[in-house]
């Protein structure tokens, strides 16, 4: 998995421009928390489409941006969660144990 460093608040602004020509995944985080490690860990297992940016941003220590996160999409605040950005939108969301590469895959399209 080739992971982007969410770790400023203006990198969504990429992101969401990004969006509009290739899929784009943020994965939030939390390094404590026994259920985002094992979604993290089966994330990392799984096979990545080279055809996604997958952003990863370590929740305890950013925590404004994940703020920033679910302002700009407009998205509960969850941990963990992924969101899926296409075309400058949050097509998708999920936290906990419904994060699944291939259902992720199959939002994107790809």
């Amino acid at each position: 998995m080739n992971w982007h460093n969410l770790n400023t608040i203006e990198q969504l602004d990429l992101i969401q421009e990004a969006s509009f020509t290739k899929p784009q995944v943020i994965f939030k985080h939390s390094t404590t928390c026994s259920i985002s490690n094992m979604a993290f860990s089966r994330f990392e297992r799984a096979e990545a489409p080279e055809t996604v940016d997958f952003h990863y941003l370590d929740l305890l220590n950013y925590r404004s941006i994940s703020n920033a996160i679910a302002e700009k999409f407009q998205v509960h605040h969850e941990s963990p969660q992924v969101l899926l950005i296409k075309n400058g939108a949050c097509i998708y969301d999920e936290s906990h144990y419904g994060i699944m590469m291939d259902e992720l895959v199959e939002q994107a399209g790809v």
